[in-house]
């Protein structure tokens, strides 16, 4: 049985009041996954929304069949899967379990119906996933600026 305090782990979340948090419980499904289990992978249907509780997923693009990057790894307490959040999007990357783990899942269309029940709710949801997501982008965005900088050619031109 999920709980309010299970919920209340996870950074998405924590700024939901406990009677926000009641009304996520139904829609709310625990799933678990080995190590080395794909739980989505990049350019199929985005169609849940995961909080990792336990465990340690990678998020991995594929450049060609034999050559993959690791973008960013979830440790527990954070969300993944975000493009199910958007109306017919695909995942963009690949999510592997480094290790055994369990998430918790919302379907994407239940998760935006109650987000459009509750505007309060959906309001607090869009700030945390937005938040979440200007972090990432600002840490790819450093790593993408250092990898230039250390390029051979490019540190000859500063």
């Amino acid at each position: 049985m999920i709980t309010v305090q299970d919920l209340k782990q996870f950074v998405m979340l924590g700024y939901l009041s406990d009677e926000m948090l009641k009304s996520l419980i139904p829609i709310t499904e625990m799933l678990r996954f080995d190590e080395n289990e794909i739980i989505f992978q990049q350019r199929e249907k985005a169609d849940r929304l995961f909080l990792l509780k336990m465990g340690k997923v990678l998020l991995e693009q594929r450049i060609t069949d034999k050559m993959t990057v690791s973008m960013s790894s979830i440790k527990p307490g954070f969300s993944f899967g975000w493009s199910a959040m958007l109306e017919n999007d695909l995942y963009s990357t690949d999510a592997i379990c480094a290790e055994p783990c369990e998430v918790f899942s919302f379907r994407g269309s239940k998760i935006k119906k109650l987000m459009e029940q509750d505007h309060s709710l959906g309001f607090i949801i869009s700030q945390r996933l937005l938040y979440v997501i200007k972090k990432r982008y600002d840490a790819r965005t450093e790593q993408f600026v250092k990898t230039i900088k250390l390029h051979p050619d490019i540190s000859n031109l500063l």
